[in-house]
Parts: C-alpha cells; sequence; structure tokens
C-alpha cells in the first residue's frame, strides 16, 4: 500500500502543480507528500520531479512515468470498485485505434455517441492504415480489419463482410461489363497498394476462381481506392459494408454479382488483464453492437481463446 500511496501522491502533485496542494487534496500534510515522492524516485533510481520554490516540472522520466502511473491507480481504483460489488461510472482516457476508412465512415460518430454516453471518458482515436502495437504505443482497443492477430492479445470477433467486385455506370457504360472472372484482364482493375502479387481470387458458383491481373494504379488508402471508382477509373474490390448505400442509389453498380472476394474480417483487439479497465469492457461492447450493425455482414466467426 505504501506504493500505492506513493504513487497517488506523485499522481496528484504533478496534476495540481505543487506538493502542498496534493497534501490537502490527499488529506495529509506537505513533508509526507515529498517524503512519498522522493521515496518513489529512489525506488525507481531515477529523478521524477523538478523541484523550485514556485513550482514543479517533470523530468523526462518523470513525463513517461506519470500517464502509466495515473492509469495504474484509475485501474486500482476500478478492480477495488468492482471486488466491492459498487456501482461503477467509466471514467478516464481511451486510446483507440482503427483503420481510416472505416474510422472516417462509421467509427468517428460512434466514438461522438460513446463519448455522449460516458461523460468521464476522454479518447484519443488514432485512424491508421497500419498495425499498431498495442503495448508499445499504449492503445487499449484496435479495431483490425483481417491481417494476422497477435497472439498475446484478446482478439474478440464482431463482424465478416464479403468483398464485392464495383464499378461507376459511367465506366461501365464506356468499357462493357464483364461477364466472367477471365473478362477481368482486359478491364483497369483498381486495387489496394499491400505489396502482395496481382492474382485475384473469387469465390463463385463453380468454386475458387484465380484471375491473374495487371494493375496500374495501386493506392495505399481504402477510400481514396473508392472515390477512385466512384470517377469511373475502374473497377476494384470492396468490403460489402463501404459500398452497400452507393449500390443502392445506384452511384456504383455490382459487377459479376455471382462472385465474391475474400471476406473481410473484423477483431477488436485488447490486452489481456486479470482486471480490465470498465472503461475498456464499456467501449468493446459498444463497438461489437455498432459493427454488428454494418450493411451487408455475415456472422462473425467465434474468436479462439487466447
Amino acid at each position: 500500500m505504501d506504493t500505492l500511496r506513493a504513487l497517488s501522491a506523485f499522481v496528484h502533485s504533478v496534476e495540481l502543480g505543487s506538493l502542498s496542494s496534493a497534501a490537502r487534496a490527499l488529506d495529509t500534510t506537505q513533508p509526507t507528500v515529498s517524503k512519498l515522492v522522493a521515496g518513489l524516485e529512489r525506488s525507481l533510481g531515477v529523478r521524477l520531479l523538478r523541484r523550485s520554490a514556485t513550482h514543479l516540472t517533470l523530468t523526462d522520466e518523470g513525463q513517461r512515468f506519470h500517464e502509466r502511473a495515473r492509469r495504474m491507480l484509475e485501474e486500482y481504483d476500478e478492480a477495488v470498485a468492482d471486488a466491492r460489488a459498487q456501482s461503477q461510472t467509466p471514467r478516464g482516457l481511451l486510446r483507440v485505434s482503427a483503420p481510416a476508412a472505416l474510422g472516417q465512415a462509421k467509427l468517428n460518430g460512434w466514438m461522438l455517441e460513446f463519448l455522449a454516453r460516458h461523460p468521464d471518458i476522454e479518447m484519443d482515436l488514432l485512424l491508421e492504415d497500419r498495425f499498431v502495437d498495442l503495448l508499445e504505443e499504449r492503445i487499449d482497443v484496435s479495431l483490425r480489419l483481417s491481417g494476422p492477430l497477435p497472439p498475446h492479445l484478446v482478439a474478440r470477433a464482431v463482424g465478416r463482410w464479403p468483398r464485392l467486385l464495383v464499378a461507376s455506370p459511367d465506366y461501365l457504360a464506356t468499357h462493357g461489363r464483364p461477364r466472367k472472372p477471365s473478362d477481368l484482364a482486359a478491364h483497369h482493375y483498381l486495387r489496394y497498394a499491400s505489396g502482395g502479387d496481382d492474382a485475384l481470387v473469387l469465390d463463385g458458383p463453380d468454386g475458387p476462381v484465380r484471375v491473374e491481373l495487371t494493375s496500374r494504379y495501386r493506392v495505399s488508402n481504402a477510400m481514396a481506392l473508392l472515390e477512385s471508382v466512384h470517377q469511373g477509373a475502374g473497377i476494384a474490390l470492396a468490403p460489402s459494408w463501404s459500398v452497400a448505400e452507393a449500390l443502392q442509389r445506384g452511384e456504383l453498380v455490382r459487377v459479376l454479382p455471382r462472385h465474391t472476394g475474400p471476406a473481410q474480417l473484423a477483431h477488436l483487439l485488447y490486452a489481456t488483464r486479470r482486471h480490465q479497465p470498465l472503461r475498456v469492457r464499456v467501449l468493446v461492447d459498444f463497438l461489437s453492437e455498432r459493427l454488428a450493425t454494418l450493411p451487408g455482414g455475415e456472422k462473425a466467426p467465434r474468436a479462439q481463446p487466447r
């Protein structure tokens, strides 16, 4: 418990700006707070605070340590409340990572709704088309669309959407409509710049079909790729959630409607913790519900226990 007292003294001193203010908040004396912080620095072997007659400043080591110490205290408070079966209010900072396309199209609005529901939660939403390291980048929850699942994280399956071949009406009016998969070789095929090969594998009524395609245009952003399709640049494969509304409005047309590409799988990744913070649990449940409402989805496979 002395370690918790020292962490609390340090965090309060930083956030309130002085040892005396921390002492008042903790209902103790300024010398006691000073002693606790000094003991914490000795145990860590680093200096956390620079003290002057008028204010405190964090050292580089203190800056890095403060955020983790604050989180440790929040999680301890939530674990105690949970153990005592008391009512809880989700609170604290959430750092969430998600792909840019789904983030811009859906997650941003969902996160604003989530924050309105939980006024004591802060959030950093990081929209990037790369696989982030949750532990190194201090990410609480990551939404991953397909790709490898790290074995040291919980992976909760939350969605599965077929990929559909789509084009604009103008493109098809100019270049004609493919009637069979091999016809795609004569068209402008747009693809995501993932560094993979040029083969396209489609699943159809007669089983999987492999088509060798050459793409003149490859782009590393799914929203930009879809915008290129809308502008009549060619045919592309897109997850059903991203094109369902455009297909319904007639802005896009499905190509080879009896064939689909590899399904896009969605997982929520988060660290395995004995006492998962309440804010993480409620966010995971919230996102699971919202992702299940995306159009064109199929029942997600159950995640393997980790």
